[in-house]
């Protein structure tokens, strides 16, 4: 990712539009290799490796399809929704009530055991996904893509936490058990801050729950259990190791994240399986590692503190409650060619489009916010952290050569398609 400073030199009146593929949100990923280096703040430091997301990985793609298989796809999504909204009965309205008596983050009382019992005790409880997406491209027309990931059922109602990336964009979930049973699953909610996700199946049998457990008592050197299904097709693989590093702060995807370090083997498919301790507790939500020709040993996971709060919201609201939203659609020009191609002079975060205020002009250069420098939109991201919904924050910008300050109000971000409720 490129961390280059832009020079001060003023904003270029001949600023052009973005067009609608060029347009990003805040979390912006900027090629590593061939940008200049920035200011030692970054990752791990100078040298680290990128990370990547070990998963939704890409397992076969079928190009030809047409607009039929489309709406298909759309309607058996709407049908496998409506089977969940369908199946949750009781007197609540139509309305499921969830029971968190897994989302604790109370350490337990359980004596550690091995982990061959581990593995035992929590094989029933991490699930295949795989998932289709369909894309259309100006070649081969509409054709599907397929990824595959893992997955931890958390309720014996059916609910289960994945990661974000596992099934963003997908048309269609599919859950397959360690019994080798599979659901259609239904999407509850989303959090692309946290990577983390929640599906639904409606099973037919008796599911196994994992117990979140309490990753703020967990010390370096602990040993830890992976569950997961590695290469999208190697279900219910384990792998061990130990706790390598605590809080970890790392960049994945453009986005800081707060995470553990493990030495456990993941790949390519572990994305969304569990971390667990030798009392099989989950503990960790996998979701990246570190890639490179030199590099070993080098896994992160999402802590179970973090993924509960996260998944109790995403299970009642449908999205996480008090995130704050800009309204602000950002381009970050970060190398000489790309400021060509905008017309301007100056690398930096540029406004593309603002939605809460006219203040804000397409074409603005952000360098600070609140008196806190800003280069490119990462800096925002890490600021949003410190903000409140109802908060109002004093953007500066270089507009035809003038420092000018905005104030903006943070509204609360509420995803277009989230469904508050589950009634029929």
């Amino acid at each position: 990712m490129n961390n280059g400073y832009g020079n001060n030199n003023d904003y270029n009146n001949n600023y052009s539009a973005p067009s609608e593929q060029n347009r990003y949100e805040p979390i912006i990923l900027r090629a590593a290799e061939s940008d200049p280096p920035k200011k030692e703040k970054r990752g791990f430091g100078a040298g680290m490796v990128v990370l990547i997301l070990v998963c939704s990985f890409l397992i076969s793609t079928a190009t030809g399809f047409t607009g039929g298989y489309l709406v298909s796809a759309i309607m058996q999504k709407n049908n496998v929704r409506e089977d969940v909204i369908n199946n949750f009965g009781g007197d609540n309205g139509g309305k499921t009530t969830v029971v968190y008596e897994n989302l604790s983050a109370e350490a337990s009382e359980v004596t550690e055991g091995t982990v061959e019992s581990v593995a035992a005790a929590v094989e029933n409880s991490v699930v295949e996904i795989t998932t289709e997406v369909v894309s259309t491209g100006n070649f081969f027309g509409q054709f599907v893509t397929s990824g595959a990931g893992s997955g931890v059922i958390i309720t014996s109602d059916g609910y289960i936490v994945t990661n974000n990336h596992v099934i963003d964009g997908a048309s269609n979930i599919t859950v397959r058990l360690k019994n080798g049973n599979e659901y259609k699953a239904v999407l509850i909610g989303t959090d692309a801050d946290t990577d983390l996700a929640v599906i639904k199946i409606v099973a037919n049998e008796t599911l196994s729950p994992a117990v979140f457990g309490n990753s703020d008592v967990i010390k370096v050197g602990q040993q830890v259990v992976a569950v997961g299904n590695p290469l999208g097709s190697l279900g219910g693989t384990v792998t061990t190791g130990i706790i390598s590093a605590l809080d970890r702060e790392v960049t994945v995807e453009g986005k800081k994240m707060n995470l553990l370090q493990t030495d456990t083997a993941v790949n390519p498919g572990n994305s969304g399986g569990g971390l667990f301790n030798l009392k099989g507790e989950l503990i960790g939500v996998v979701n990246a590692k570190s890639s490179g020709s030199d590099v070993e040993g080098l896994g992160f996971a999402i802590p179970a503190v973090t993924a509960s709060k996260t998944v109790s919201e995403l299970i009642e609201y449908g999205y996480v409650k008090g995130r704050v939203d800009l309204g602000l659609i950002l381009i970050d020009i970060s190398d000489a060619m790309t400021a060509m191609y905008y017309r301007v002079n100056a690398l930096g975060c540029y406004v593309s489009s603002s939605q809460y205020t006219d203040d804000l002009k397409q074409g603005d250069r952000i360098i600070a916010i609140n008196n806190r420098e800003i280069v490119y939109s990462e800096d925002i991201l890490a600021l949003k952290n410190d903000m409140s919904v109802g908060d109002t924050i004093t953007v500066t910008v270089v507009r035809n050569g003038k420092t000018l300050d905005v104030e903006l109000v943070c509204r609360e971000k509420v995803p277009d398609d989230v469904n508050i409720d589950f009634e029929t």
